[in-house]
């Protein structure tokens, strides 16, 4: 099934943001279709923040491995300098950027270029990310998606850090970050208590919640 929005004799411009917790395929959707429109014979441009270095230095990477071409930029006004022959501006991790990147978007689709950011709408406390809600307030299409949440199975919609580190921005994969959904998330570390607590040994204490802590 193809999300793309409906844009057929639209002639002027605009912006779609693909959003989600971590390991929602955002980056894939965003990889699939920059695909397609060069398939269609347009020219394509392609940014990611400096800062995300996980899979490669300058390759769009989704956790399924697919990868494309894109340009690393420390500032979100780098992406005006495109030449005006660019039909379709592709833009990963969109949080990471700047407050000016919902105004970047919004001249590059003046100008009449289909921009298309990926990015998470929460950061780990739950919290909009970045230049992300307001990229979400005037953009003219959002495909919302949905990860599975490992210890109920429903949709997830919040990325829960595994580590206790506070800071916002924590590169990291599945050693730092898994997905949950609401109730899941606001259970916090419990569920990790109850993975590690369930055969009692002569080393654990038990508190009043018949949860297991070691000495």
């Amino acid at each position: 099934m193809f999300l793309e929005p409906h844009f057929k004799g639209q002639r002027s411009g605009w912006i779609e943001v693909i959003c989600g917790s971590m390991f929602s395929g955002k980056t894939e959707e965003l990889i699939r279709r920059i695909k397609r429109a060069r398939f269609a014979n347009q020219e394509v441009a392609i940014f990611k923040p400096s800062v995300d270095r996980r899979y490669h230095r300058q390759k769009v990477v989704s956790h399924d491995e697919n990868e494309i071409m894109s340009r690393p930029i420390q500032e979100s006004e780098a992406m005006l300098t495109v030449s005006e022959d660019i039909d379709v501006v592709g833009i990963d991790e969109g949080q990471f950027f700047d407050q000016h990147l919902p105004e970047v978007c919004q001249e590059l689709a003046l100008r009449g270029t289909r921009v298309i950011v990926a990015g998470l709408d929460m950061d780990f406390r739950g919290k909009p990310f970045g230049p992300m809600p307001d990229l979400l307030a005037v953009a003219e299409y959002i495909t919302k998606v949905h990860a599975i949440c490992p210890h109920c199975g429903n949709l997830a919609t919040h990325s829960y850090r595994l580590s206790a580190d506070e800071s916002t921005v924590v590169l990291g994969e599945k050693d730092l970050y898994e997905p949950r959904c609401r109730a899941c998330y606001q259970m916090g570390n419990i569920l990790d208590l109850k993975k590690h607590a369930d055969v009692p040994t002569d080393s654990s204490a038990q508190d009043q919640s018949g949860f297991l802590f070691e000495e």
